[in-house]
């Protein structure tokens, strides 16, 4: 495992959700899943990695285009700064979708923008966030 030291605190091992190059998951042309229940919805493929964020092209799947709403309802929510709003579907999103690593293994947290282009940014975490 390779280790960094960010600026701001004690080094980091190279996992999942820290930037460095070596991570394949970053790479472009990795898929990410995502999925409701068992059945994969859609497909992502990395085109960029800008940190925090990642960036991707969506291959929707039978099963996804019933949730293509609540992402534009999501969109259309933090566009307008209606943060109740966005709160509010980004948990709808998170109670009916999982999302998979490229190995397969389950994302903790994630926060997923799928847009009318087929595109999408997302960031997640090892664990699952608090406060709700």
């Amino acid at each position: 495992m390779i280790h960094t030291v960010p600026l701001d605190g004690p080094p980091v091992s190279a996992d999942r959700h820290h930037g460095e190059v070596t991570n394949t998951n970053l790479a472009p042309g990795s898929v990410w899943r995502l999925h409701h229940g068992d059945h994969e919805i859609a497909r992502l493929t990395v085109t960029d990695n800008d940190w925090p964020w990642l960036r991707a092209t969506v291959e929707a799947l039978p099963g996804f285009e019933g949730f293509r709403p609540l992402f534009a309802e999501h969109e259309q929510a933090v566009e307008e700064e209606d943060w109740e709003q966005a709160d509010l579907s980004y948990f709808r999103i998170r109670d009916a979708l999982t999302m998979t690593f490229p190995d397969g293994s389950p994302v903790a947290e994630f926060l997923l923008h799928i847009h009318a282009d087929d595109t999408a940014g997302w960031r997640w975490h090892d664990e699952p966030f608090d406060g709700r």
